[in-house]
């Protein structure tokens, strides 16, 4: 990418979105494209199109989306599955007939197969069935990265995707049942420390293993890969690192600094029992992550605590 080229990032406020305009604004990209959503409704067609037709950017990072936990995804799978496809087919047609050079598309981990052989390679993609619990989001998800693949091999687009792992960091959403695992436990366990609980209660049994990566890290993968991949195949980030959900929970009351009893609810849903991703193709095309799980939540909680909790999106 030219350092004066005009970039669009979609869903820059965001946790993914602003972690990528810190990142290119570090690397020296200053002609940076930014529309909120009263300003721009990525789900509606006519305003993607004219907003396009105006601004012709060069390159697009289409990170938004509506993203939520197990409870939200249950609770609202229309919802997820609409809004995330509109986005993302208004941007990336949009994108696609305005000239745009590159677009990088952000996924999910939850496209792989609920059963997938662990670590997931890329090419585990459709091998098999989902989670059930957030299929919605899985197939608008999925959907995206297809429509990129496709445009790819019919029109000779540059059209790339990523799948990160588990994300978390500064300008995360704190919601106490629409956030993602960690978030969730650091709102829970700094509550309790304010309010001096003898005990925290934490959703199912703490077996499931997890991997976390910490977003300013996908940031920078994003901008590398913008600037040296265009390969039709998907991209994994993540850390090749796994923690148990129970490990992770007294990890992060240890950084916060909550000394009370932790409690496990089996009633709730564990979700599935292990995800990690395969990261040996991003690995061989130059990049690892740099921020370790301690430090990259103990940069979460100072976030946490500079801000006012983003109960919603």
């Amino acid at each position: 990418m030219e350092k004066d080229a005009k970039i669009y990032v979609a869903g820059h406020r965001g946790m993914v979105g602003s972690a990528i305009v810190r990142e290119l604004e570090k690397q020296g990209y200053k002609n940076i494209i930014k529309r909120t959503h009263a300003e721009l409704d990525l789900t509606r067609q006519t305003e993607v199109e004219k907003f396009f037709a105006e601004e012709k950017p060069d390159y697009v990072f289409l990170a938004a989306a509506k993203v939520g936990g197990i409870v939200a995804n249950a609770k609202a799978p229309a919802d997820f599955m609409y809004q995330n496809i509109m986005i993302e087919m208004n941007v990336i047609h949009s994108a696609w007939q305005n000239g745009c050079k590159k677009l990088l598309f952000l996924g999910s981990v939850c496209v792989f197969p609920q059963f997938s052989p662990q670590p997931i390679k890329e090419s585990y993609l459709l091998t098999s069935t989902l989670e059930p619990l957030d299929e919605a989001y899985s197939l608008a998800k999925i959907s995206g990265l297809k429509y990129c693949e496709y445009l790819n091999r019919q029109y000779g687009t540059d059209f790339i995707s990523v799948m990160p792992t588990n994300l978390y960091g500064a300008n995360d959403n704190y919601h106490p049942e629409h956030s993602h695992v960690l978030p969730a436990l650091i709102r829970r366990f700094h509550e309790a420390k304010i309010e001096n609980k003898l005990s925290v209660t934490c959703w199912g049994d703490g077996s499931p293993l997890r991997e976390f990566l910490y977003v300013d890290d996908l940031a920078n993968l994003c901008v590398f890969l913008m600037n040296t991949y265009s390969e039709n195949e998907t991209v994994n980030a993540g850390t090749g690192k796994e923690i148990s959900i129970k490990e992770l929970a007294e990890l992060v009351a240890e950084i916060i600094g909550y000394k009370g009893e932790i409690l496990w609810d089996t009633s709730k849903p564990n979700g599935i029992q292990r995800r990690l991703m395969d990261v040996s193709r991003a690995e061989k095309l130059g990049w690892k992550y740099k921020t370790e799980l301690r430090d990259g939540i103990k940069l979460a909680y100072e976030d946490f605590l500079k801000n006012p909790v983003r109960i919603e999106r």
